[in-house]
């Protein structure tokens, strides 16, 4: 009889467990134009957001694979996984703003691409 009531207790603590992974609320994600995240990039970091334009440079070192994207009111380098979009190539993505490598004192945003 323990040994039921053991298992039943154990699936419960499952069942509820999960149910309560799938209330958790993903964050929003913004469509927002590439000027705003540039001018004010602690406002930005760590957020999703949606940003569309057109790739301005591909590039891919080693392990590191970014593009350039341009909108009407700036640019922004965006990280990736999947494969590299070509130059001219109009595009819309999904991502989290962070905090690039800084060369000299010019602070770098980016985005990491999802997917």
């Amino acid at each position: 009889m323990n040994k039921i009531n053991s298992g039943w207790l154990l699936i419960t603590l499952f069942l509820l467990s999960g149910s309560g992974c799938a209330s958790i609320p993903q964050e929003k994600t913004v469509s927002v134009p590439i000027a705003e995240i540039q001018s004010h990039p602690r406002d930005w970091v760590g957020k999703n957001v949606q940003i569309s334009g057109e790739v301005k440079e591909a590039f891919s070192l080693v392990l590191y694979k970014y593009f350039i994207v341009q909108d009407k009111t700036g640019e922004i380098q965006v990280v990736t996984s999947k494969p590299l979009p070509r130059k001219g190539e109009k595009i819309q993505l999904q991502g989290k703003v962070e905090e690039g490598l800084s060369i000299g004192s010019e602070p770098r945003t980016v985005i990491r691409e999802k997917g």
